[in-house]
Protein backbone atom coordinates (compact mmCIF):
# COMPACT_ATOMS: atom_id res chain seq x y z
CA UNK A 1 0.00 0.00 0.00
CA UNK A 2 1.04 3.35 -0.82
CA UNK A 3 2.30 6.54 1.59
CA UNK A 4 -1.27 8.56 1.94
CA UNK A 5 -0.36 12.12 0.37
CA UNK A 6 -0.26 15.36 2.95
CA UNK A 7 -1.29 18.43 2.90
CA UNK A 8 -0.67 21.28 4.73
CA UNK A 9 -3.19 24.80 4.98
CA UNK A 10 -1.60 27.66 5.84
CA UNK A 11 -3.11 31.01 6.88
CA UNK A 12 -2.15 33.96 9.44
CA UNK A 13 -3.79 33.21 12.46
CA UNK A 14 -4.85 29.39 11.74
CA UNK A 15 -8.49 30.54 13.30
CA UNK A 16 -10.63 30.20 10.33
CA UNK A 17 -9.67 29.40 6.01
CA UNK A 18 -7.23 26.80 6.97
CA UNK A 19 -9.23 25.36 9.79
CA UNK A 20 -12.33 25.16 7.13
CA UNK A 21 -10.11 23.62 4.50
CA UNK A 22 -8.71 21.57 6.95
CA UNK A 23 -12.67 20.53 8.17
CA UNK A 24 -13.40 19.99 4.41
CA UNK A 25 -10.40 17.99 3.28
CA UNK A 26 -10.73 15.61 6.91
CA UNK A 27 -14.30 14.93 6.08
CA UNK A 28 -14.16 14.51 2.55
CA UNK A 29 -10.96 12.60 2.20
CA UNK A 30 -12.66 9.62 4.32
CA UNK A 31 -8.89 9.25 5.47
CA UNK A 32 -6.98 8.80 2.24
CA UNK A 33 -5.18 12.19 3.11
CA UNK A 34 -3.49 13.03 5.76
CA UNK A 35 -4.40 16.56 6.44
CA UNK A 36 -2.73 19.28 8.81
CA UNK A 37 -3.13 23.32 9.54
CA UNK A 38 -1.25 25.76 11.11
CA UNK A 39 -0.75 29.08 11.17
CA UNK A 40 2.74 32.30 10.86
CA UNK A 41 0.50 33.98 14.05
CA UNK A 42 -1.81 31.45 15.21
CA UNK A 43 -4.89 32.90 17.49
CA UNK A 44 -5.69 31.61 20.79
CA UNK A 45 -9.13 29.66 19.43
CA UNK A 46 -10.68 29.18 16.26
CA UNK A 47 -12.98 31.77 14.66
CA UNK A 48 -16.57 31.38 15.86
CA UNK A 49 -18.22 32.05 12.82
CA UNK A 50 -16.00 29.54 10.81
CA UNK A 51 -16.89 27.11 13.04
CA UNK A 52 -20.55 27.97 12.67
CA UNK A 53 -20.19 27.84 8.54
CA UNK A 54 -18.69 24.59 9.00
CA UNK A 55 -21.60 23.04 11.42
CA UNK A 56 -23.83 24.14 8.84
CA UNK A 57 -22.32 21.59 6.51
CA UNK A 58 -21.89 19.22 9.24
CA UNK A 59 -18.61 19.31 9.56
CA UNK A 60 -17.50 19.93 13.99
CA UNK A 61 -13.93 22.26 13.55
CA UNK A 62 -15.12 23.78 17.20
CA UNK A 63 -13.08 21.50 19.06
CA UNK A 64 -9.90 22.25 16.32
CA UNK A 65 -6.87 24.39 17.94
CA UNK A 66 -4.60 26.60 16.13
CA UNK A 67 -1.12 25.70 15.49
CA UNK A 68 2.34 28.08 15.26
CA UNK A 69 3.52 26.99 11.67
CA UNK A 70 6.86 24.87 12.00
CA UNK A 71 9.46 24.24 9.56
CA UNK A 72 9.07 20.17 10.24
CA UNK A 73 5.24 20.65 9.39
CA UNK A 74 6.37 22.04 5.71
CA UNK A 75 8.95 19.67 5.38
CA UNK A 76 6.40 16.22 6.58
CA UNK A 77 3.69 17.77 3.72
CA UNK A 78 3.33 16.70 -0.08
CA UNK A 79 0.92 19.86 -0.66
CA UNK A 80 1.52 23.37 0.68
CA UNK A 81 -1.48 25.50 0.55
CA UNK A 82 -1.38 29.10 1.75
CA UNK A 83 -4.06 30.87 1.77
CA UNK A 84 -2.48 34.98 2.87
CA UNK A 85 0.56 34.05 4.62
CA UNK A 86 3.14 35.99 2.77
CA UNK A 87 6.78 35.09 3.21
CA UNK A 88 5.92 33.63 6.23
CA UNK A 89 5.58 30.28 5.04
CA UNK A 90 9.04 28.58 4.73
CA UNK A 91 10.20 27.30 1.11
CA UNK A 92 11.10 23.70 0.13
CA UNK A 93 12.13 22.67 -2.92
CA UNK A 94 10.30 19.56 -4.26
CA UNK A 95 7.52 20.59 -2.42
CA UNK A 96 4.23 21.64 -4.30
CA UNK A 97 2.53 25.06 -3.30
CA UNK A 98 -0.04 26.79 -3.93
CA UNK A 99 -1.59 29.83 -2.68
CA UNK A 100 -5.47 29.96 -2.73
CA UNK A 101 -6.83 33.73 -3.18
CA UNK A 102 -9.61 34.00 -0.35
CA UNK A 103 -10.89 36.81 1.82
CA UNK A 104 -10.47 36.96 5.06
CA UNK A 105 -13.28 35.37 7.30
CA UNK A 106 -11.98 37.14 10.64
CA UNK A 107 -14.25 39.78 11.81
CA UNK A 108 -16.74 38.93 9.42
CA UNK A 109 -21.07 37.48 9.85
CA UNK A 110 -22.08 34.45 8.56
CA UNK A 111 -23.56 36.07 5.69
CA UNK A 112 -19.74 36.37 4.88
CA UNK A 113 -18.35 33.76 5.69
CA UNK A 114 -20.51 31.25 3.68
CA UNK A 115 -19.05 32.28 0.14
CA UNK A 116 -15.68 31.90 1.30
CA UNK A 117 -16.34 28.22 3.04
CA UNK A 118 -18.19 27.13 -0.25
CA UNK A 119 -15.10 28.54 -2.59
CA UNK A 120 -12.88 26.70 0.01
CA UNK A 121 -15.08 23.60 -0.53
CA UNK A 122 -14.89 23.71 -4.54
CA UNK A 123 -11.22 23.99 -4.10
CA UNK A 124 -10.41 21.27 -1.88
CA UNK A 125 -12.87 19.03 -4.05
CA UNK A 126 -10.82 19.81 -6.38
CA UNK A 127 -7.47 18.65 -4.77
CA UNK A 128 -8.79 14.99 -3.89
CA UNK A 129 -9.44 14.87 -7.18
CA UNK A 130 -6.14 15.83 -8.45
CA UNK A 131 -4.33 13.91 -5.31
CA UNK A 132 -6.65 10.79 -5.51
CA UNK A 133 -7.73 10.87 -9.15
CA UNK A 134 -8.91 7.30 -9.52
CA UNK A 135 -10.44 6.95 -5.90
CA UNK A 136 -12.80 9.87 -5.78
CA UNK A 137 -16.18 9.91 -7.42
CA UNK A 138 -17.38 13.13 -8.16
CA UNK A 139 -19.20 15.22 -5.00
CA UNK A 140 -22.83 16.73 -6.72
CA UNK A 141 -22.62 20.72 -6.56
CA UNK A 142 -26.66 21.29 -6.80
CA UNK A 143 -26.43 22.49 -9.78
CA UNK A 144 -27.09 21.96 -13.54
CA UNK A 145 -24.05 20.82 -14.80
CA UNK A 146 -24.62 22.59 -18.55
CA UNK A 147 -26.67 22.20 -21.95
CA UNK A 148 -25.55 21.22 -25.56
Amino acid sequence: MSTKPSVLFVCVHNAGRSQMAAGYLTALAGGRIEVLSAGSEPKDQINPVAVEAMAEEGIDIAGNTPKVLTTEAVQASDVVITMGCGDACPFFPGKRYEDWKLDDPAGQGIEAVRPIRDDIKRRVEALIADLLPEKVEPIASGGPSGSR
